[in-house]
């Protein structure tokens, strides 16, 4: 990490490098003895995922930024990075192989290899083989004739050096195997050969014990699994493009076959065929990982899913309806009108928002429906819910962000599908992604339209509800209905209109307000008045962001940070960052809640705390519509700092705490857990 010395200047901390620490933290999730063995396993295929979309996005654009000049990124940074990167993955296979499946193993759930199969599932597996999975294979045997074949992104294939020669009397000798993504990767053996146990066997087993039968008369003298990594983010001019979403349609095609990043192959494979695939693919031998096991550790959630073994996963935990505020015999409208609604997910249930909007379908009062849509999943009943409306004649207006990144597709088809039944589909901003999550509806009473809103720091999507920490904010409040309406309006129409009041939006007004907010703070320390600092965030690494909170924690205020992820602030150096704490807690639960506290004075007036859709990023801040509103009503801003902030602070069992030199130590054993602290609660109450 980067070296911090008090005396010099202080460099800010490597983004990258921050990524990869947090990734280092969700694997150790993987080897603590008080998480379920399941979710241990889980917790591995987290960072396989996780480290996936590290190398197609983040160092793909770490390769490019230092072949420019000026960017400040160096070949030497990049190689550090990647001499981290294959650091981390050294442990995950380490945890794997030395905890998790031996643990797994005694549990009675086992991965039957090649040589560990006796001859009745060895029978089996020949079986499958010859009914499921060799139909689809084609091995292709390289020659002039024949070249390398396009090897998709992150899929499963084989290298296979032969010996002899082939059908024509030529001695071509290395063929590729690709192996098609609709076979399963995981398979489970009948029960009747599994010898009272649970077991399973991988398809790359499976294909690699029958290489000789897809080449008879060959000798099969090495073979490799591989997989290659390629850089996935799709390269669409916004400004030349006529239609953003025909322009996506295109890209869509092409991505699986962009820029070789990353090769990954077994240790066992040797020099002459792992350098064949990195001339191949044209990538320098840092770019090579070998793996002690599975190139694709990912697809082992399949183990997850098909193991029936309740008491090796986490306690069932199902989100509680706030009936007191939300009595389901009740109209939601109804209470709206008497006070602001607050859902904090997953403790608390999504459907509650669901259910506003089924309300507004089926309510022939409600005359239209405004919906910003990002990560919804290829599934939602949201979004039938808004074909719903539009086919009732509702007036719908959807702003889809078609560069969702990975969820361009499913975007693209809810797009299509509302614009079939009739409702208004716009794309958001040209050269900003549209990141803010509101719902605004619109009701006739009486002889007056009044609206309501709901504003979230999460995506519309039920099924991230129960896995992320988010909060939903639910009112009829006359300011917020119209800020949203302004919003929505602008992103519609973009025209210039008067900015929101009370809603701040990025790139206009969040981050100056930031700023200043963090201004006043400084100001009020340097004037000997309380001054205080508390945020929740994914990722913080806008620079002037962090000047401004150092400058504060100079003055003497009292800064606390919890950034799930990627910090490059070194708190705790004398002199310049000694008031600012950061710290991290993972856990069961994806931590995803944007909260923002200042206070600037003692008077009542001198402190405000915010919700919002942004992290503190230079791309959230200027290159995405993004959001924040402030938490006005009393009540509800004391929930949000004893369940958002004051857990989180004081959280002993999932915290790690972020040191000068960017490394995180655990906090361990001095206090609960914040999380499950909350679904106790929320279970209490229920």
């Amino acid at each position: 990490m980067t070296q911090i010395r008090t005396h010099a200047p202080v460099r800010l901390l490597s983004r990258e490098q921050a990524m990869l620490e947090f990734n280092r933290r969700v694997l150790l999730q993987a080897r603590r003895a008080d998480v379920p063995l399941l979710e241990r396993l889980r917790y591995i295929c987290i960072v396989s995922s996780n480290m996936d979309e590290f190398f197609e996005v983040r160092f793909a654009d770490m390769l490019d930024a230092a072949r420019e000049s000026g960017s400040g990124i160096s070949t030497q940074d990049v190689l550090r990075v990647a001499q981290e990167a294959h650091g981390l993955i050294d442990e995950k296979y380490a945890a794997f192989n030395e905890q998790v499946m031996p643990a797994l193993k005694e549990q009675g759930i086992l991965v039957l290899n090649h040589a560990d199969r006796n001859e009745a599932q060895t029978r089996w597996v020949d079986t499958f083989f010859k009914r499921q999975v060799r139909p689809l294979l084609v091995p292709v045997g390289l020659d002039p004739a024949h070249p390398f074949p396009q090897v998709a992104n992150k899929s499963l294939n084989f290298i296979v050096k032969l010996g002899g020669k082939d059908a024509f009397g030529r001695d071509n000798s290395i063929a590729i195997v690709k192996v098609p993504r609709v076979l399963p990767r995981v398979i489970r053996l009948p029960a009747a050969i599994s010898e009272g146990k649970q077991a399973f066997v991988l398809l790359s087993s499976v294909i690699r014990s029958h290489l000789e039968e897809l080449f008879q008369g060959r000798e099969v003298v090495a073979f490799s699994q591989f997989r290659v990594t390629r850089d996935s983010d799709l390269d669409v001019d916004e400004e030349e493009v006529a239609n953003l979403r025909q322009a996506l349609r295109t890209g869509l095609t092409t991505r699986h076959f962009g820029r070789a990043i990353r090769i990954e192959v077994v240790n066992s494979c040797p020099p002459e065929l792992s350098n064949f695939l990195l001339e191949q693919f044209a990538v320098p031998e840092a770019a090579l990982y070998r793996v002690n096991g599975p190139v694709n550790l990912v697809r082992l959630n399949e183990l997850i899913d098909q193991s029936d073994a309740p008491d090796l996963r986490f306690p069932p935990y199902e989100p509680a309806w706030p009936q007191d505020r939300l009595p389901r015999s009740r109209s939601i409208f109804e209470q709206l009108r008497r006070g602001d609604v607050l859902l904090h997910h997953p403790f608390e249930s999504f459907e509650p928002v669901v259910q506003f909007l089924r309300e507004a379908v089926e309510d022939p009062d409600v005359l239209a429906i405004k919906q910003t849509i990002y990560r919804t999943g290829a599934k939602s009943v949201l979004m039938d819910l808004l074909i719903e409306a539009a086919r009732r004649g509702k007036e719908v207006l959807a702003v889809v962000e078609l560069k969702a990144r990975f969820d361009e597709e499913a975007n693209i088809n809810w797009a299509e599908r509302l614009e079939a039944v009739g409702a208004q589909v716009v794309y958001g901003i040209v050269g900003l992604k549209t990141h803010a999550k509101m719902m605004l509806i619109t009701r006739r009473e009486g002889t007056r339209l009044r609206r309501y809103v709901h504003l979230s720091t999460g995506n519309y999507n039920p099924k991230t509800a129960r896995l992320y920490t988010d909060i939903g904010y639910l009112t009829a409040s006359p300011e917020l209905t119209a800020d949203a309406d302004t919003v929505f309006r602008q992103l519609a129409s973009l025209s210039k209109v008067k900015p929101p009041r009370h809603l701040m939006m990025a790139p206009f007004s969040l981050h100056k307000r930031m700023v200043r907010h963090l201004e006043q703070v400084a100001e009020a320390a340097r004037a000997g008045l309380p001054a205080r600092v508390v945020v929740k965030i994914n990722a913080l690494t806008d620079v002037l962001l962090i000047e401004a909170l150092i400058e504060a924690g100079k003055a003497g205020a009292r800064i606390d940070l919890i950034v799930r992820g990627a910090c490059m602030l070194p708190p705790g150096i004398p002199g310049y960052s000694d008031n600012i704490r950061v710290r991290s807690v993972v856990g069961r639960f994806l931590e995803h809640t944007r909260v923002i506290y200042v206070r600037w004075g003692d008077a009542e007036s001198d402190e405000a705390l915010y919700l919002s859709s942004a992290d503190w990023m230079s791309r959230n801040m200027f290159r995405r519509i993004e959001i924040a509103w402030p938490v006005t009503d009393t009540r509800l801003r004391q929930r949000v700092i004893d369940e958002c902030l004051v857990p989180y602070l004081h959280d002993g069992q999932d915290a790690w705490s972020l040191k000068p030199d960017g490394h995180y130590e655990h906090v361990s054993g001095q206090g609960h857990s914040a999380q499950r602290a909350l679904m106790h609660k929320f279970s209490r109450e229920e």
